[in-house]
Order: structure tokens, then C-alpha cells, then sequence
């Protein structure tokens, strides 16, 4: 028996696996939410400024049979991930970095490959990082019911119960009308993707039906036999890559050429759909998938007015706005039901009702080549971040950050000069095989074809301004000799 607070305690055999999926670019929470740092890496919600991915582990921490996450990832935001669970002390059993996207069932499958690796065939708990979850005590009593139904060879799911005809959602139908007092899982009969409005509000007028979390519970060898069952290809494919994946620090790369073989697929329809074992669980803990602007502003705390104002905000004669500032002062006067996101490129103004259609906006912004639909000014890197103040076809000023102990990667340029100047910390400079130490107000020349490094040796971050000039200052004029990150 083990405890996990003075209410609740949870009695297995098996230990608990966390599979947190957090690949995806959110784009539907742009400006915030780009692809370079999309939104399960941002914090919405939380009053501790904890990320999404953050709160998604916290929320389940407490409960002892729990062993540390298997996170897949895409490979770019590889870094942001780990450092996200350091911050929180947790370091991951497996980061799996896909490739590309294969839908949630290759996914899944490669985590439970790796699972039964690590453990002989844990209990694993599927989890999506960008859920908001309020009430803690009624989730983990959900997942309570949950381990004794996957200790049955169950498949289990998370159906929430409805509040109102959401047609961004799906639906699940089951055997049997939820009851909420006992607890007990159902039969699924039928899955239903993203009814109109007029059907939606006939679903939840029914008992059987709730909304499709996409939260799972299962034995992993369960899972991989139910997988077998129905999309062998996946179960081959997934295994191959697995088998000829590469270890890369803390990562772990699947192999592209086997991964790319797999059926795009949700594990929903590959597995869910079809299976004789499943069972949905009701779950009433004020769940909600942050995947839109009003999404957010539903679940966040909001004034007298029913507002939320994040940020540099003044506004008068305002109702039922979601109004958001990174940088910049926003004043508004006799406002009703909009969205209003600033961040340093780019405003978002959007009616409540319409933010669905944000991914829409940010298709057309990539097809016609503005960088801000994909990638912020301040971008992150495993040493630190660096945020484009300023540039033109010949020049580009950037303030960089690298954190204690970190360096950059020993590289030269063949189209542009540097100039660095230290404002705050201690740089460590190598520059053409020749040491120099820079403190604050001094600076350095790098010329054009020279190899260097910049490393911070010092106990706080080294802040620098960095001007670049030449024919041409795009971030592919970067030729790598050695890094510590294996770029």
C-alpha cells in the first residue's frame, strides 16, 4: 500500500510510468505559441509560472508508486524539455525524439517499447502536456480506479464530463450513463470526432457521453498486444527504430528511415477504436485542453468583469476579454468579448468566438514567409537564449544570454565580422586558438573567417550585445568544429 497523502492511497504491484506527449507546435495559442517554442513550454495558467509540461508531471508527483517520466518530444525543442524537468528536479527515464510527427499511436508504441526496457511491463499513464487540471484530489482518485482496471488487462481512458456543446473536442460513448459516485469504468461503444454545434448539444444530454481527454492507462505489454493486433506495421516499424535509435547525451534518436514507414495514426482509431478491452473512466476534475485563446480565457480567474488581464493592462468599459501583454502598455475602452495577445513582433486581435481560426492567420503568415508565424525574436538554445534587437540585410544586433558554465560551439563565419560588448558577467573568449577574459563595458572584435567561442566561466549569466555585419547574416553562416551539444 502505498500513501500518497492523508486521503488517498493507491495499492498496485506495478510501478507507475508516466508518458507525457509533448511533440506539437500549438499554433492555434500564436503569437504566444510558435513552432520554435510552442505552447506545452509556456506558462498560461499557472500562479507559479510553471510551464504546461511542468504541471503535467507536478500534478502527479505526489503519488509514491510513480517512477520518473518517458517524454517524446520533437527534436528541436530537445533542450527546452530537459531543462524544464530540471527545473523541477526531475530528470526523465527516456526523452525519445522523434524524427517527425507519426500521430499519437507510433508514439505511444515507442514509449511502451521503451517502458518494457527500463521495467519489466509497468502500468503506463499517458498524459498530454497541455491539459489544465484544478482539482488534483478527484484526478488522482481517477487514476486510482484507473491502475486497478489496467491491472485487469484493461485499456483504459479519461472521459470528462461535459459542461457545455464543445465542438473542438470528441466525443466517447459508453455502455453504460456515467455515475460519479461509484467510480466504475464503462464499455466504450462508439468514438465521435468533433461534432457540429447542433449535435454536440445533443451528446451531453445523454449520460453516456463525455469528451475525449486523450489520457490513457494501461499495462504496456497489454498495449503492445493490442497494438499487434491491429496495426502490426506500427509494432515493426516502431521496433526497428527503437532498435537502431542513437543515445545523444540524455536523448534518445529514433531512427528516420524505419519511423517514417509508420502510419500516421492516433492511437485512438489505430488501438481505441477497436479493441474489446476498453474501458472509460468519468472524470469530473475541471479538465481542460488549453488549445485556444478562449480556452484559456475560460480557465483562467477573471475580475468583476469578467476579464483576464495579463500583463501592462488599462482598460475602461471593458467586458469578456482576454487581454495579454509581453512587453508593451495595451489600453482599451468599451471592449466586449475579445482577444488581444502582444508580444515584441507581433498583436494578436481576435473575437472570443473565433479563436479556432488563429492556426488559419498563421498558415497564411508561413506561406507568404514571415518568420513570427514560426519562430519568436528571442530564441532558445541549450547554453542560454539570444533575442534580435534589431536588423537590416548587412547588419544584426542581438542581445545574447549564456548561463553559468556554458559555451557555444567552436565555429567561424563566412560572410560576416562580430562585434561582442559584455554588460553584465565574465566572457571567456577563444579566438583563433588565443585566450581572453572580457568583463563588463569591454569588448571584442571577431573577424570575418576567424574560429571562436564564447564561454561563460562565472557564477551568474554573461549578458552581451553582439553586432554583426556583412554580405549576408542569416543563422546558417555558421560552420561547427566542436560542440558540447552535438549540433
Amino acid at each position: 500500500m502505498k500513501k500518497i497523502s492523508k486521503k488517498l492511497t493507491i495499492m498496485t504491484k506495478s510501478f507507475i510510468n508516466p508518458v507525457i506527449l509533448c511533440g506539437g507546435s500549438g499554433t492555434r495559442l500564436w503569437p504566444l505559441s510558435r513552432k520554435s517554442f510552442p505552447k506545452q513550454y509556456l506558462s498560461f495558467i499557472s500562479k507559479n509560472n510553471k510551464s504546461l509540461l511542468q504541471d503535467t508531471y507536478e500534478r502527479i508527483s505526489k503519488i509514491e508508486n510513480i517512477i520518473n517520466p518517458i517524454l517524446v518530444c520533437n527534436e528541436e525543442h530537445r533542450f527546452i524539455a530537459a531543462e524544464q524537468m530540471r527545473e523541477i528536479n526531475i530528470k526523465p527515464n527516456s526523452i525519445l525524439l522523434e524524427p517527425f510527427g507519426r500521430n499519437t499511436g507510433p508514439a505511444i508504441t515507442l514509449a511502451s517499447l521503451i517502458a518494457i526496457q527500463n521495467s519489466q511491463d509497468p502500468i503506463l499513464l499517458v498524459l498530454s502536456s497541455d491539459h489544465e487540471i484544478k482539482k488534483h484530489n478527484k484526478f488522482i482518485e481517477a487514476i486510482k480506479s484507473g491502475i486497478n482496471y489496467a491491472e485487469l488487462g484493461k485499456l483504459v481512458t479519461f472521459g470528462v464530463i461535459p459542461s457545455s456543446p464543445k465542438t473542438g473536442y470528441g466525443y466517447i460513448k459508453s455502455e453504460k450513463p456515467f455515475n460519479l459516485s461509484e467510480s466504475k469504468g464503462s464499455k466504450i461503444l462508439e468514438f465521435i470526432e468533433k461534432p457540429t454545434y447542433e449535435n454536440a448539444c445533443n451528446l451531453i444530454k445523454d449520460k453516456r457521453y463525455t469528451w475525449n481527454s486523450g489520457m490513457f492507462m494501461f499495462k504496456a505489454k497489454t498495449m503492445l498486444s493490442e497494438m499487434n493486433k491491429y496495426y502490426p506495421e506500427i509494432i515493426k516499424y516502431c521496433t526497428q527504430a527503437i532498435n537502431e535509435s542513437k543515445n545523444d547525451l540524455d536523448f534518445k534518436r529514433i531512427n528516420e528511415e524505419y519511423f517514417k514507414k509508420c502510419p500516421n495514426i492516433s492511437f485512438d482509431v489505430s488501438v481505441m477504436e477497436k479493441t474489446q478491452n476498453g474501458i472509460v473512466l468519468p472524470l469530473d476534475a475541471d479538465w481542460n485542453d488549453i488549445g485556444s485563446w478562449q480556452s484559456v480565457w475560460e480557465t483562467s480567474e477573471k475580475d468583476k468583469n469578467n476579464n483576464v488581464l495579463n500583463g501592462n493592462i488599462f482598460v475602461k468599459e471593458t467586458k469578456n476579454c482576454y487581454l495579454r501583454s509581453e512587453k508593451r502598455l495595451i489600453a482599451g475602452i468599451g471592449l466586449n468579448d475579445l482577444i488581444v495577445v502582444e508580444t515584441n513582433d507581433a498583436v494578436l486581435i481576435s473575437n472570443k468566438n473565433e479563436t479556432q481560426k488563429v492556426k488559419n492567420i498563421v498558415d497564411t503568415l508561413k506561406e507568404k514567409g514571415i518568420s513570427a508565424s514560426y519562430q519568436h525574436q528571442k530564441i532558445y538554445r541549450p547554453w542560454g537564449h539570444y533575442l534580435s534587437l534589431s536588423e537590416d540585410d548587412r547588419w544584426q544586433v542581438k542581445l545574447i544570454q549564456v548561463k553559468s558554465g556554458e559555451k557555444l560551439s567552436l565555429q567561424l563565419h563566412h560572410h560576416r565580422s562580430e562585434h561582442w560588448i559584455v554588460v553584465e558577467g565574465t566572457a571567456k573568449v577563444e579566438l583563433d586558438s588565443k585566450i581572453t577574459f572580457l568583463s563588463e563595458n569591454q569588448s571584442i572584435y571577431i573577424p570575418l573567417g576567424s574560429k571562436h567561442r564564447l564561454i561563460n566561466p562565472g557564477k551568474i549569466p554573461l549578458t552581451l550585445i553582439e553586432v554583426q555585419s556583412g554580405s549576408y547574416v542569416g543563422e546558417d553562416d555558421i560552420v561547427r568544429f566542436e560542440d558540447k551539444y552535438g549540433r
